[in-house]
């Protein structure tokens, strides 16, 4: 298929998002490629995003939204998603994030020059009412198995994946970290990700809740990950541990806080 022609579908899940999902939305529709549909799962929300993903629908027909009657949490929502997608490709935004408008452009054309089954971009930090905080966080060239295990670089927003290469997937039904826990199935089975280091998203700081609360439960969760869903051993889930902790670090340090 030529790649003028190869449809991207966009998951996105989406709960209580009536102040971002529109922007997010509106990224998505300014791509530079036309090709791609979106397909946004509401989670039960209880605000007035149904109301607006119904408007967003009728105003393009590329825009598929499904309601779920029952919050079942983002690896449900994006699961159902996934199941429902009709695109080769596969690229991930959550409803408070947004892209640059060449983004499915530039790194469709990564892929398909070098044969990528998986990709990822660097992205830009914004705050919650989404003013730019000049913030970078830059994409390493390539990222194994073993190195995702260390550093948890990859930002979902970013993530582009060729299902004719991979597969088709689904996330592991966990209510935090299920992205994690994806890349690192895709990457045990011989996938390497590959990293485009041009800022071609944004990603927004939610300031729901406490950095420090943030990044302990992030924390938490990145520990299940290693034990219970790729089930290493204590000392070499210790090991990956230490390092991804001092890899956070080292970002928040760079780049300033960010959740």
């Amino acid at each position: 298929m030529a790649i003028e022609q190869t449809l991207i579908s966009v998951i996105t899940p989406t709960y209580c998002s009536e102040k971002t999902i529109m922007q997010t939305i509106q990224s998505v529709c300014e791509q530079t490629y036309p090709y791609w549909e979106m397909i946004i799962v509401d989670d039960a929300s209880t605000d007035q995003t149904q109301a607006l993903l119904t408007e967003a629908a009728k105003a393009d027909s590329r825009i598929h939204p499904v309601f779920l009657e029952e919050n079942h949490g983002a690896a449900y929502a994006r699961n159902t998603a996934l199941d429902q997608a009709q695109g080769r490709y596969i690229a991930f935004l959550d409803s408070d994030d947004c892209w640059k408008p060449n983004k499915l452009e530039v790194q469709l054309r990564f892929m398909e020059i070098h044969r990528y089954a998986f990709t990822f971009t660097s992205y830009e930090l914004m705050d919650a009412e989404g003013h730019l905080l000049d913030q970078i966080i830059s994409a390493p060239a390539r990222v194994t198995y073993k190195r995702m295990l260390k550093n948890t670089i990859v930002g979902c927003l970013t993530v582009m994946i060729d299902r004719a290469q991979t597969g088709p997937f689904h996330m592991p039904d966990l209510r935090a970290r299920q992205d994690l826990a994806t890349w690192l199935s895709l990457l045990k089975k011989g996938t390497v990700a590959y990293g485009l280091d041009e800022p071609l998203a944004e990603y927004r700081i939610s300031g729901k809740s406490s950095l420090s609360g943030n990044k302990w439960r992030a924390a938490q969760k990145t520990w299940y990950v290693y034990r219970s869903v790729e089930r290493l051993p204590f000392l070499a889930s210790c090991w990956y541990f230490c390092n991804y902790a001092a890899n956070a670090c080292i970002k928040r340090f760079m780049n300033g806080s960010f959740s």
